[in-house]
This record gives structure tokens, sequence and C-alpha cells, in this order.
């Protein structure tokens, strides 16, 4: 019988080395040896890292360098702080909510900002967006004294607004007020606020700009803003804007910053505005301002740009407008213009080419006061006289 498996093979060389007791490689005996070697270098990384004692025993304080007198722009500086931070004060915002385990009504802080007493009757000054939406309000002063506060009233077209405190016999400091209108690029700015929360900061720069046009967050456009280097942040808002004979020449509103924070620009209302505007509020709780009564304004121009105006969808209740034979546009079902109406290109002889223009020109004037409106109709200018009126 023959075996068909062919020849018998030859065991391999691991086959013969494992059968003599020879366990694997040649060089197994090195694993041990780099183990030692690791242990070695690792311990002597450690002993390296320890801290050495370097510790001095006979260590003292060191002697105190005598500063000097301070510098005369620092003591005035340190007085105008030390004059003013009294009548600045934080405002937080409460909105009323309901506790979803008791189902009692609360009111929870929504934010705060800042605010400045206008004057010792307790009427507390501050912007229109930092009480917007809020149900109730505190106001803290810089000694920690705590007031509920009611709102007064307010301006949403100048972000302004007014709150009334009970001081309960404690006598207010109010700020002196100063003026905007003769205010030069260069002068000393210092803003006092609430930046992040952070009670009673001071910053300082100087003017940067005048008479700028932007839109407040309040979402208005407010008209002759004062812009200054002083590091305005979140939680200045409302707060007072001071030249260095500590006098109030604005209420810090806003930034320009793409991340929200101080960039260098920041922008404050003219407190030409706030003494306009503020006893106003007091009085009624609202401000009027001198206008023709129109409403729902569109910034209207020709494809070549030789004609450039303001036009409007209607009338406003008390409108001289009307009374003088403007015609407004016609509306669809939807709001949306079917026929423009006329188009307002001046006033008094200045050019209009907006309607931020066209409200900042009529606001300059006084109520009752009579004005030249220049407005196109069917591409022919025609020109009338209106009597200012107010508007809210």
């Amino acid at each position: 019988m023959t075996d068909d498996a062919g020849p018998p093979r030859q065991p391999s060389r691991w086959a013969r080395e494992n059968a003599r007791g020879g366990g694997g490689s040649q060089f197994a005996w090195l694993l041990p040896l780099a183990l030692t070697a690791l242990v070695v270098v690792l311990g002597w990384r450690l002993y390296q890292m320890q801290p050495k004692d370097v510790r001095d025993p006979d260590s003292k304080t060191r002697p105190i360098t005598a500063r000097g007198d301070l510098a005369a722009d620092e003591k005035a500086t340190i007085a105008l702080f030390d004059t003013a931070s009294p009548a600045v004060v934080q405002v937080t915002n409460f909105q009323r909510g309901m506790d979803l385990y008791t189902q009692n009504e609360t009111d929870v802080p929504q934010g705060t900002g800042s605010g400045f007493v206008w004057d010792p009757q307790g009427y507390v000054v501050t912007n229109y967006h930092v009480v917007y939406q809020g149900n109730a309000f505190t106001v803290t002063f810089a000694n920690h004294d705590v007031f509920d506060a009611e709102v007064v009233g307010g301006d949403p077209l100048h972000d302004l607004a007014v709150l009334k405190i009970d001081p309960k016999g404690k006598p207010l400091p109010a700020l002196p007020i100063g003026e905007s209108r003769n205010l030069r690029v260069g002068q000393k700015t210092f803003a006092i606020g609430n930046p992040f929360g952070l009670e009673q900061t001071l910053t300082s720069g100087i003017v940067s700009g005048l008479n700028r046009d932007m839109k407040s967050i309040a979402g208005t456009i407010l008209h002759g803003v004062v812009q200054t280097d002083a590091a305005v942040n979140p939680g200045n808002s409302g707060g007072p804007l001071l030249d260095s004979a500590g006098r109030v020449i604005g209420m810090n509103t806003s930034i320009a910053s793409p991340s929200g924070v101080s960039a260098g620009v920041g922008f404050a209302i003219p407190v030409d505005t706030l003494n306009e505007i503020v006893p106003q509020i007091i009085r009624t709780g609202r401000a009027q301002h001198a206008g023709i009564g129109i409403t729902g304004m569109v910034d209207v121009f020709s494809r070549d740009g030789r004609i450039r105006g303001v036009v409007f969808k209607e009338f406003a209740p008390t409108s001289t407008a009307k009374a003088a034979g403007l015609q407004p546009s016609e509306l669809d079902s939807a709001g949306k213009f079917r026929r423009v109406g006329d188009v307002v290109v001046g006033v008094d002889g200045q050019r209009i080419a907006s309607q931020i223009e066209l409200l900042r020109t009529l606001a300059s004037h006084d109520i009752g006061q009579e004005v030249e409106i220049v407005y196109l109709r069917d591409g022919k200018q025609q020109a009338s006289k209106m009597k200012l009126v107010g508007v809210e």
C-alpha cells in the first residue's frame, strides 16, 4: 500500500529551537534591559523636576518708596469722581413671571443699566431701552441704598426715560448740567456707570466726534449724537458723560463694536436734548417734537440719482400737511404702495434726501413755527407753507 501524502516534512527551525528548549527569539533578553533603562530615565527626569529649596528664611517686606504728590490732572479726576459718583445709580429691570413650583407671581431681573439723578425731588434719567418691557424697577446708589422706582414716561425717539423714586426725606445729589452745542473735538470726557454690573466704574477719554446720526438700540434714529472714546460697555447705558468740570454733557447710550464691547467708539445723547425732553416727560409723561403730521415715511430716489426725497403713507390725526393739500400714497390691502404720493424734497430751502434729514430738520424748529415744505407731485416741484405741530 502506497502513501500518497508524499515524503514527511522536515520540522522548521523555530520548532527545532522550541524542542531544544530555546523558548522564543534570541533577542528576548533585550526586553528587561529596555524596561530597566526606561525606569532609570523616568526616575532621573522626576528627580530633575523636584523643586529646589530656594526659600530664604530671612526675607523681609521691602521698604516703601515715597510717591510724592499726585499730579494735578489725577487730583482733578479723583475729585470729579468723588463728587459725581453719588448721583450715578444702577437701574435694575424686572419682568413679572410665575414660579413653576409655587405658582406665585415673581419679579425676575432682566438686566441692568445706569442712570443719574436729574433733580433732588427724586427724578432719575436713563435710556428708554434700559426700562423697555420691564414691570418693576429698582435704583441702587453708590452707598448701596436701594429704592423702588416708577416709570414717569419715556421718549423712544431719543431713547430717554425718566424714573421717580421716593427718597424718604434723604437729600439726593444732582449732577450739574452743561451744554453740548459748544463742545469741541478733543475735549476731555468722563463716563461713570455700571458696565457688566460692575458698580461705579469710571472711564475717561475725549470727544472724538460730533453731530453723529445713528440708530439706537431701541430702533430709532438719534441725531446730533456725541462720539467719545471713553470706554462705554453694556451696562453703561443711561449713565452720564461728563466734561472736565464735572458737568453732564451727554447720556451714554450705545457703542459701535462688532463684538458688543468697547472698541473705542461710544455714543452719548447730547445734554441739550436731555434738557429739552426730560422736563416734558416729567410734566406730561411723554415728549413732543415739531413735525407736519405724516407717518410711514420711506426714502425714495430716481434711478439716475437726481431725485431723492421722502414719501409718506398717511396723515397723522393732527396733520398740517393734510390741511396744506399734500397727497399721501395709496396703499393696497396688504399695506403696500399702490401709488406713490407727494415726495418731500426740501424744508425752508434746505435739501431733504432722507427721512433722517426730514426728522432732524423739523425737530430743530419750534412747535408752532411756520416752514416751507417743498415737494414733487407728478414730477413737478411745488411748495407750501405749513405750521409745525407737536407729534409723538
